[in-house]
């Protein structure tokens, strides 16, 4: 009896690990003889094109990988920095702030232009512009707005067809949502009259560009901003519904960036991993890559990407978060 009780608690010991993660997979357990645990916002489908090209190369090596949102990963990663070995977000700030804090290792020998990488702690590997995203039908005989400016117009012509049907993150979940918005409102006023017009159309607030894209997608929104744009073009090359617009007005996009454990049982094999990220999205086997590249020019000029330096932190202080967390409360949650 002792014995069933034991048995009966360790399952649901791991029923409610599981239930913790939005996704959770292990890539090549039988042959490997050590586990590297990432802890990542990137969808599976993904990043899974990486993982087994890597696995191709490393077979003594298997990959538990871990998705959740971008907050969560920097609360677990304070928490328990000896869990992960790596820990992968479109959240910029947060892991520039995690890399500040000390929760990193320096990696030696690996080269990486000093635009995209952080004291050899934290290397950026992917280029991704937030977009505003549309489904075509709202806009059907109509043009498309190309800018924010355009989009205000837009919703304000026509408030009973966007009435709850616009999305945006919800900023007190999400760190990439919260880092584009600051980014936005850094480069402009017109973010907040947006931001004001959308929250009198009772906006939709999401945590993640996935959960954006599915309402899209199926119609129960119309448009969605600062949506990843590469969660977007995955989903547009299999959908003739929606519309992707890269703002005229200005741009912003961030770079995916990844970092290794200070804690991390497996220093080396972590290293490998980081190295042949970079290599790979550099130059992808085939067609297996399914991430942007990361680029620091686009079509001859510098692209205007969110810079890996300490600025990243400026939000990121407890007064001028709650301070951009009370305006942006006051523009988009219109009791």
């Amino acid at each position: 009896m002792r014995n069933l009780i034991a048995l009966v608690l360790v399952l649901l010991g791991h029923a409610g690990w599981a239930q913790q993660w939005e996704d959770r997979q292990v890539f090549n357990k039988a042959q490997s003889t050590m586990t590297l645990r990432i802890i990542s916002s990137t969808d599976t489908d993904l990043f899974a094109p990486l993982i087994e090209a890597f696995i191709l190369r490393n077979p003594d090596i298997a990959i538990e990988y871990l998705v959740t949102g971008t907050a969560d990963i920097d609360r677990r990663f304070r928490k328990t920095p000896e869990a992960f070995d790596i820990a992968i977000s479109s959240a910029m700030d947060l892991q520039f702030k995690l890399t500040n804090d000390g929760y990193a290792r320096e990696l030696e020998g690996v080269i990486h232009p000093d635009w995209a990488q952080w004291r050899q702690s934290l290397y950026a590997f992917t280029s991704e512009p937030a977009a505003i995203v549309i489904n075509r039908a709202a806009f059907e005989g109509l043009p498309i707005p190309q800018s924010r400016q355009e989009l205000i117009e837009a919703l304000r012509a026509r408030p009973e067809v966007f009435r709850g049907r616009i999305g945006t993150y919800d900023v007190r979940r999400s760190g990439l949502g919260y880092l584009f918005a600051t980014q936005d409102a850094r480069a402009s006023e017109t973010f907040w009259r947006l931001m004001e017009v959308m929250g009198g159309l009772d906006a939709e607030l999401y945590c993640c560009s996935g959960e954006m894209i599915d309402d899209l997608t199926n119609g129960t929104i119309a448009v969605a901003y600062n949506v990843l744009g590469s969660y977007a073009k995955a989903r547009e090359e299999n959908q003739n519904v929606l519309e992707i617009v890269l703002p005229s007005d200005f741009p912003t996009t961030m770079m995916r960036t990844a970092l290794v454990s200070k804690l991390s049982d497996n220093p080396t094999a972590a290293q490998r991993f980081i190295q042949f990220l970079l290599t790979f999205q550099s130059n992808p086997m085939g067609d297996a890559r399914t991430l942007p590249a990361l680029q620091e020019r686009e079509n001859g000029a510098e692209r205007a990407a969110i810079a890996l330096e300490p600025a990243l932190m400026t939000f990121l202080d407890t007064l001028k978060r709650n301070k951009f967390l009370s305006e942006w409360e006051n523009a988009l949650i219109q009791e």
